[in-house]
């Protein structure tokens, strides 16, 4: 299984706003284009950042089916989250095996 990670640190004055507007718009559209088939939100307890930092853990059964997200969707899925949060989170990207 491959595993790609979106690891997201939002300000915590919109923190709220902004994880209505991932479970109701984002992760369904990135879900819809059925290049993963499964995710999991998780909150980093103790962060050592300042705001509130959040890892979306998106699923995927081949590389190939992450190469066809990452070609097609993942610009402009990133260029609308910049659009709607500007400045007000910081991104890194992680994509992961798992090991057997």
């Amino acid at each position: 299984m491959i595993v790609y990670n979106d690891t997201i640190i939002i300000e915590e004055t919109i923190h709220d706003e902004w994880l209505n507007w991932i479970k109701t718009f984002h992760i369904p559209a990135i879900m819809a284009t059925g290049c993963f088939n499964s995710y999991k939100i998780l909150t980093v307890i103790d962060s050592p950042n300042e705001g509130v930092t959040y890892c979306i853990q998106y699923n995927a059964d081949s590389i190939e089916q992450f190469q066809e997200f990452y070609m097609n969707h993942l610009h402009k899925f990133q260029a609308i989250h910049q659009q709607q949060f500007d400045e007000k989170f910081v991104m890194f990207n992680t994509l992961m095996k798992e090991v057997d």
